[in-house]
Order: C-alpha cells, then sequence, then structure tokens
C-alpha cells in the first residue's frame, strides 16, 4: 500500500482500518510468513481503497479482503522459484472464505479479538525499536499505508518503507510466530503496547516537528485502536487509565490554537470550545479504574488531565491536587520529563523560585540536554520572578532547539516581547 487514490471515502477509510488486523491475523495463523501476509494485506487494503468507493462496498467485506490477499501471498510464492514445495501446500490450503470461521467450540468474535491482540504484541516484539514498533503498529494494526505513515513522521516514503521492512526481518529472524506471548511475557509486552500507543497519541497532539500543532489522523488512530484494546482487556486498570488520558487530553484540541495557527496556552484556552462529551467519557472511564483495579502510571496522569479539564477557569484550577497526583506519578514511574511537570505545577503552588530550584536538579540529565522544552519552562519561571533578560534568553534557545514550526514561533514571540522596554507588552502579563 504505497499510495492512496483520490477522493478516499472516510467511511471506507475507517472500515478497512478495523478489518486490517482481522485479516492479517487470519492469514497468518494460515500461512506463517508475518511478513509476506502483512504485505499481502496491504495490497487487498489499497485495492479495496481503490475500488470500493466507485463499485461499494461487498456483502462480506473481510471475505472480500481475505479472498485478495490469499491471491496476492499465493501469486507471490508462486513467483519464488525456491519455493515450489511451498506453493503446492499453499494450493491445497483451507479456502479463504473458511479462514474466518471460528474453530470447533469457538465463539463467534473471540477469533478475531485474539487477532487484534496478538497483531498488536507481535508490532511491539522487543527486538524492535521503539520507532519500528511504532511504524508497524501504524500499518499491521492501523491500516495506514507507508506513505500515510510517513508523511505523519516527515520522512519519505522509501525511507519509512525500509524502516518497516528491516523491522518484520528482524521479528522473522528472532523466529517469532504468529501466536500469544508466553505467560511469563504478556505484561512487559503489554506495557510495550501502551507505550506505543501513547507516543503515537502525543505525536499527533503535539507534533514533533514541521509546521502543525496537531496531526488528528494520529490522535484519533492512537484513540481507535486503544478502544480496540479496552474491548480485549476492559478489566486492565492501565488499558483503561490509556484511553481515559486521551481523550481527556483530546478534549482540548480545538482551543489549542488560534485561526492563524498560533498556539494558545492552557491558561488563555476558551474552555468553551473543549468536548464536553470527551471528558465526561474520559472521567467516567477514569473512575471505574481507580475503584477497580490497582493505581498505574497512566491512571494517574489521567487524573491530572482530569483535573484540568473540569475546572471552570485557569485561574480555579486545583494545583495544589495536581502537584500531589505529580508526586504521586513520580514515584510508580521516576522519570526526568515527570519531574519537568512537576516543577511548572510546584511554580503555580509555591511560586516561581522554588520551582527554579528544582528545575536546576534537571540540568544534568542527558534526556533533557537538548529538549526545548526544559529551556521553555526556564523561561517562563525566570519571566514570573521578573528576571526579563534571562527569560528572554532561555526563550530564544528553546526555540532554537525546538523542530515544531508553531512552537518555534510561540518561543520567538515571547522571546520578542521581553525585548521590548514597556513591562506592559504582550507576553508579561
Amino acid at each position: 500500500m504505497t499510495s492512496e487514490p483520490s477522493g478516499s471515502d472516510p467511511r471506507v477509510e475507517d472500515l478497512l482500518r478495523r478489518a486490517a488486523p482481522q485479516v492479517l491475523g487470519a492469514l497468518a495463523r494460515r500461512y506463517g510468513q508475518f511478513d509476506a501476509c502483512e504485505d499481502a494485506v496491504q495490497e487487498a487494503l489499497l485495492a479495496a481503497a481503490t475500488q470500493w468507493p466507485e463499485s461499494g462496498v461487498p456483502e462480506n467485506p473481510q471475505g472480500w479482503l481475505l479472498t485478495v490477499a490469499s491471491r496476492r501471498l499465493i501469486d507471490q510464492i508462486r513467483s519464488e522459484s525456491a519455493r515450489r514445495d511451498r506453493e503446492q501446500r499453499l494450493a491445497a490450503a483451507v479456502p479463504p472464505a473458511e479462514l474466518l470461521a471460528p474453530a470447533p467450540g469457538e465463539q463467534p468474535g473471540a477469533e478475531e479479538q485474539d487477532d487484534t491482540l496478538t497483531v498488536l504484541f507481535l508490532c511491539c516484539h522487543p527486538v524492535l525499536t521503539v520507532p519500528s514498533q511504532i511504524a508497524l503498529t501504524l500499518r499491521a494494526v492501523g491500516g495506514l499505508s507507508t506513505a500515510e505513515i510517513g508523511r505523519a513522521f516527515l520522512v519519505p516514503e522509501a525511507t519509512m518503507a525500509q524502516r518497516i521492512s528491516r523491522a518484520k526481518q528482524k521479528i522473522r529472524d528472532a523466529g517469532a510466530t504468529f501466536t500469544m506471548p508466553p505467560p511469563e511475557e504478556r505484561a512487559e509486552r503489554l506495557k510495550a503496547v501502551l507505550h506505543v500507543l501513547y507516543l503515537i497519541f502525543n505525536e499527533g497532539y503535539s507534533a514533533s516537528s514541521g509546521d502543525r500543532l496537531q496531526r488528528g489522523d494520529l490522535t484519533a488512530e492512537a484513540v481507535r485502536v486503544t478502544r480496540q484494546l479496552r474491548a480485549l482487556l476492559p478489566r486492565d486498570g492501565e488499558v483503561t487509565g490509556l484511553l481515559a488520558l486521551m481523550l481527556l487530553t483530546d478534549a482540548r484540541r480545538a482551543a489549542r490554537s488560534d485561526d492563524r495557527g498560533n498556539i494558545v496556552p492552557l491558561a488563555e484556552q476558551d474552555r468553551s470550545r473543549w468536548n464536553r462529551d470527551r471528558i465526561a467519557e474520559g472521567v467516567d472511564l477514569l473512575t471505574g479504574a481507580l475503584t477497580s483495579t490497582r493505581l498505574g502510571p497512566y491512571q494517574v496522569q489521567a487524573a491530572i488531565a482530569a483535573v484540568h479539564d473540569e475546572a471552570p477557569s485557569a485561574k480555579d484550577t486545583d494545583w495544589p491536587q495536581i502537584l500531589a497526583l505529580y508526586a504521586t506519578l513520580e514515584q510508580l514511574t521516576p522519570n526526568p520529563m515527570i519531574t519537568l511537570n512537576r516543577v511548572v505545577a510546584l511554580a503555580e503552588v509555591h511560586g516561581p523560585q522554588a520551582a527554579l530550584e528544582l528545575l536546576a536538579t534537571l540540568d544534568g540529565e542527558p534526556a533533557l540536554a537538548r529538549h526545548h522544552r526544559l529551556h521553555a519552562v526556564r523561561a517562563h519561571l525566570l519571566e514570573a520572578a521578573g528576571d526579563r533578560d534571562a527569560a528572554r534568553e532561555a526563550f530564544r534557545q528553546a526555540a532554537r532547539l525546538t523542530l515544531s514550526l508553531p512552537e518555534q514561533r510561540y518561543l520567538d514571540a515571547r522571546a520578542r516581547a521581553l525585548s521590548a522596554s514597556d513591562p506592559g507588552t504582550p507576553g508579561n502579563s
């Protein structure tokens, strides 16, 4: 699936993305060769995306996709003379329409659910790097084309294709089969799955580079797949917590930029533009998880987002509660980025000087050494403390480090505002 047809139908795209892991699972369970099956499914998805908007969605969409993907897979194997013996076995294989039928004694739909979870676990195999896990998850589970994934991460399609190809090669070399990992590995693998979905969402919500602040396609895909994962694991508190976090965060998306695409800080956002349905759903999910499961990091982050979302105005935000939640989060998963967020909350509760003292402890952290947010936080704190010259330089340093053009514009504007002699200029209120 290397390109997309023009005039695509969003309803067809949604159907294809939901069907992708089921069709891939049916093929991989029967034939093995996850890499070859994934390529065949991508070709079937492209064929459907091209034909269905004109000819109509077939009565059995998954059966159609499975038939096309099976034919592509067998054609591919027939073209490899060294695998003639495998061709004979595949030629006598179960007809594609029967691949989606549940096994004897199995409940209808159970196989489909197992396939989705198995695909997710395989895409997050520990032999892969995090970028490769993300790319493979978006393609195999999300049904996104290589071109779409490349655009999302601002790399050429050919580069992304190589990354995905190498990822599938590593999985094959590791001897991984299309089965669930053994019980002793599942908890750790699920942690990797959640981390990948979290990173996909974050990249969509605050794009790390490029001229757009947000990429709605990535946030929507992360929410969709996480919903799917929760349907499979409804009693897992962290799966529910991650979904709640995504909904509570994404609820603010419409208010995060103005009509010209400029960043609007949280304290200045028009809260009437926040999506109240998403906030209500997120709070409901979070409440259920907190009262019935063991506390985890995603639940705590969702609780922080809920405190922000439920405050009627910025000045009414319960910052002491947020500060306490960040302290809890730090105990659960010590991380310099979490400490940086606690710095912001500390400033709201105890003032900028106390926050600057805590911030100084992060200066030697390798993970933050070249991160623009460390300097941006310092700039805001210095400005609040009245040190305009130091704040201006920190804003400039942050602007030099970010690869996001909207963030760069925002930080440069704050620096320019501090260059004015009048303390009342915009940016100092």
